[in-house]
């Protein structure tokens, strides 16, 4: 691409018999409140329907069960976690709230998202909730089951 080509090419603009309106277009696009309004149009687009997914990583060790949630951006207040039996039920409500005013060149810009979304994990036994263990830090959701003793049956012949 030739360097000297984007020189020319206000002087260009300049010459073009609309190119002072064009140049008035592309400013008001450009400006604050203007390009946060598109931004958000192209956020839609790219995105229609947002799906929150949780990724989970389990596995045990000698004395429990362990699942690992990476929750990045959550607050502690905005997870719930239930079990139903041998199903665990990780629920996320997270709501987003901007806000934005600029008395210099007369825009207010508020912008509100939120977004919900629950992951189920199925527990190889079923689980008494008096003995499970959460904690939340750094946006690693660690629960901790107790683990069960497993009795191996032995096959007659």
């Amino acid at each position: 691409m030739d360097p000297d080509k984007d020189k020319q090419y206000p002087k260009k603009l300049e010459r073009e018999p609309f190119g002072d309106l064009m140049k008035s277009m592309n400013d008001f696009f450009h400006q604050k409140p203007v390009r946060k309004l598109l931004d958000t149009i192209d956020d839609f687009f790219d995105h229609p329907f947002p799906v929150l997914q949780i990724p989970v990583d389990m596995y045990e060790t000698e004395n429990e069960l362990v699942i690992k949630a990476d929750l990045p951006g959550i607050k502690r207040e905005q997870i719930s976690i239930e079990f139903i039996g041998n199903q665990l039920i990780i629920s996320i409500n997270h709501t987003e709230q901007l806000e934005e005013t600029n008395t210099k060149q007369n825009y207010y810009y508020k912008k509100l998202s939120s977004n919900k979304s629950s992951r189920t994990i199925s527990l190889p036994y079923t689980v008494k909730e008096k003995d499970v263990k959460a904690s939340y830090r750094d946006g690693v959701l660690t629960i901790r089951v107790p683990r069960q003793r497993r009795k191996r049956i032995i096959l007659d012949d």
